[in-house]
């Protein structure tokens, strides 16, 4: 891409949005650039606002992904506003403030935004979600006062907060509607591990029911309802159910959108001069050999680097291994690939250790590996799945098996 007046408009500022920026000034593009974002301050991580930054471990500088002097010397200009629409035609942003910025090529970060719980009681005093800094910082002043937590979800948002709630003293409750925590994301030998640390951490766990209704007592959360007929007293509420894509925007624009805006192997929309990435993309992979939108750190910042190669004439299909992360106490659990929930899990290493890894396989091929403070077998997996993998489910379960050897084949 050449790099005419009006250059790249990037819509949003999380990990993918600032990756795009710093890239196309790393490939040498020399048009403008600018990210729009309706979040105030500069770029930011949001996987420690969870762990570090609530417990208080990390503040606003530790989060933010470049100083303010990085921008400036990189002629990356930060617009903060909430962009209102798209004219494909004029090539122009149309801010909520009515400014016009016009782009030659756009590329939408726009990210996900919390899933609202849809039951009454629900827009109560005390009921929070944790996705942005402003979310973290009213979590934070409200969990001092509050002696008993009801977490609502028990993903990675919610088990992580868990942990943090825990550690900083406070009675914690968290509530699944299935029977396996992170179980989407997980396989079953990994989810029965995790919900058995919770519990050993003094989480009581209850799982196999949904929330009914949030009551409250004078206009503030009291207790939480759930479908077994219990009430669950409760100070505050942390709601962690999973997010919608925000591709309103893209919707009305006319692209097409199916869990988020489609893209092509290049995170091309149907407009060649629009791109999406990161948790708003929805994308051919070949790890999963389907459309899929990841909710990925790792992804937005893969998928960032992409786009800005192909504007700056190296296109190539996006094709980067997957891989995630989750902290919770003193437990690491890393992913890499993508698995199917049919996927056969075969266990190296003993859980008791805190120490394993699950292999999954598709009629014996390696899909993905789930590691337990065992981060060489993630990093190990990041290699292999990068190309063919060769190992079978018995060298998998066979610890005097060395898995380096399979990377000389």
């Amino acid at each position: 891409m050449s790099a005419p007046g009006e250059g790249v408009v990037i819509l949003g500022g999380g990990q993918g949005g600032f990756q795009v920026a710093a890239s196309l000034r790393e490939a040498g593009y020399e048009g403008r650039v600018r990210i729009v974002s309706d979040e105030p301050g500069l770029p930011y991580q949001r996987p420690p606002l969870s762990k570090a930054y609530l417990k208080g471990d990390a503040g606003v500088e530790q989060l933010e992904l470049r100083p303010a002097a990085f921008y400036a010397d990189h002629r990356i200009e930060i617009v903060t506003a909430r962009a209102a629409s798209i004219d494909r035609t004029a090539r122009q942003v149309r801010l909520a403030d009515g400014e016009v910025l016009a782009y030659d090529h756009l590329v939408l970060a726009t990210g996900a935004r919390n899933r609202p719980l849809p039951v009454a009681g629900a827009d109560l005093d005390g009921v929070l979600y944790l996705r942005t800094l402003a979310d973290a910082d009213a979590l934070k002043a409200r969990l001092p006062a509050a002696a008993r937590v009801v977490v609502v979800g028990a993903g990675f948002i919610g088990l992580e907060f868990a942990a943090v709630a825990r550690a900083l003293g406070h009675e914690v409750t968290v509530i699944e509607a299935t029977l396996h925590p992170m179980g989407r994301a997980v396989s079953r030998p990994v989810s029965a591990f995790f919900a058995d640390a919770h519990r050993a951490m003094g989480t009581h766990l209850v799982l196999g029911a949904g929330v009914v209704a949030l009551h409250g007592e004078g206009g503030r959360v009291a207790a939480v309802e759930t479908t077994d007929g219990v009430r669950h007293p409760t100070d505050l509420v942390v709601v962690g159910i999973g997010v919608v894509p925000n591709a309103e925007l893209a919707a009305e624009a006319g692209l097409a959108v199916k869990n988020g805006v489609v893209v092509d192997e290049e995170l091309l929309t149907s407009d060649p001069a629009i791109s999406a990435i990161g948790d708003v993309a929805h994308y051919p992979s070949r790890h999963a050999g389907t459309e899929v939108r990841l909710e990925s750190v790792q992804n937005a910042a893969d998928q960032a680097r992409n786009v800005a190669h192909r504007l700056t004439g190296r296109p190539a299909p996006y094709a980067a291994v997957p891989w995630f992360w989750s902290d919770q106490a003193d437990l690491k659990l890393q992913m890499v690939g993508l698995a199917g929930p049919a996927d056969t899990a075969v266990l190296r290493g003993d859980p008791a250790s805190r120490r394993f890894s699950v292999f999954r396989f598709h009629e014996r091929r390696l899909t993905a590996i789930e590691s337990v403070n065992r981060p060489a077998d993630h990093m190990l997996g990041r290699r292999l799945l990068a190309g063919t993998p060769r190992l079978t489910p018995e060298e998998a379960a066979d610890e005097s098996f060395e898995l380096k050897s399979l990377l000389a084949k």
